[in-house]
């Protein structure tokens, strides 16, 4: 009879900088559950392996939050074979959605996408294509409180564990964005200089802008400026027309978009001060 599989765990802490930190989570994690690090990094970041009975997050937090408390420890323990359930919200912009489909098909995300939110048309088809269930759930000035009450209903009823907003055009309001703290992940271009509103890449090709970028980021109450997860940039030339300068946009939001998903369905974003820090 083979053994089961050890129980693999990310164990994220921020605290006050302090001697004896590192070895008080050592010797915990050795002497109660026998740990095996796999790896560890020094804004402290623990993956560990381990084949001790009775191991669970009730029971972990229960015994290691004496040390937490004595070292003035932000910490989460996280296992990791527990698949998340994402939701993907999206517009009329198809190539973030398209993006992350496609890679969670060919097994880049281990989670379960259990449904796309839409306020247009537009992205049913693809939603069809990759059997996740859509629901068109249209905003106008009028009902957008009612429309997001019935997002976060839906949502609750799938167990939603992680929101991504895969260029969807609509601000959330604050009751929104509190019930998923560093749960909704959104992306959108930057500028050097800034432009904003509808067209930012036609106002950007106008000026002559040399340098293009996109951000992904956690989403809170104030507009585009939750803590940065990722962030790319490219050049552009005189050579380069509107369309290009357009698509190399999108190429750089579906990188800086998937990797901030990629990171945190794996555990490896810690988040304090409204910075994060990425442990590879």
């Amino acid at each position: 009879m083979s053994n089961p599989s050890p129980k693999i765990a990310i164990l994220l802490i921020d605290c006050p900088d302090r001697k004896g930190i590192v070895a008080a989570i050592v010797n915990f994690l050795v002497a109660r559950y026998d740990i095996n690090i796999l790896h560890a990094d020094q804004h402290q970041d623990v993956e560990l392996a381990t084949d001790a009975g009775g191991f669970s997050e009730a029971a972990f937090r229960a015994a290691f939050d004496p040390i937490a408390v004595d070292f003035q420890m932000n910490w989460r323990i996280e296992l990791a074979e527990q698949q998340q359930n994402v939701a993907l919200f999206v517009s009329q912009y198809l190539h973030c959605l398209a993006d992350l489909l496609l890679r969670h098909q060919t097994g880049e995300f281990r989670c379960n996408i259990a449904l796309i939110v839409s306020n247009h048309e537009a992205a049913r088809q693809l939603a069809d294509f990759h059997k996740v269930p859509f629901h068109l759930m249209p905003v106008v000035r009028d009902n957008k409180q009612q429309v997001e009450s019935a997002q976060l209903a839906m949502l609750a009823k799938h167990n939603i564990d992680l929101v991504v907003l895969a260029r969807y055009m609509q601000i959330l309001s604050p009751k929104f964005v509190d019930a998923y703290p560093r749960r909704i992940i959104n992306v959108h271009h930057s500028f050097l200089p800034a432009f904003t509103g509808a067209r930012p890449y036609h106002a950007a090709f106008e000026r002559g802008v040399k340098l293009i970028g996109a951000t992904s980021h956690y989403v809170t109450e104030t507009l585009d400026e939750g803590p940065i997860i990722e962030q790319d940039v490219t050049r552009i030339s005189q050579n380069d027309q509107l369309p290009s300068l357009i698509q190399k946009g999108r190429d750089l939001e579906r990188m800086v978009l998937s990797c901030a998903v990629q990171w945190h369905l794996d555990h490896r974003i810690l988040s304090y001060a409204n910075k994060t820090v990425i442990f590879a």
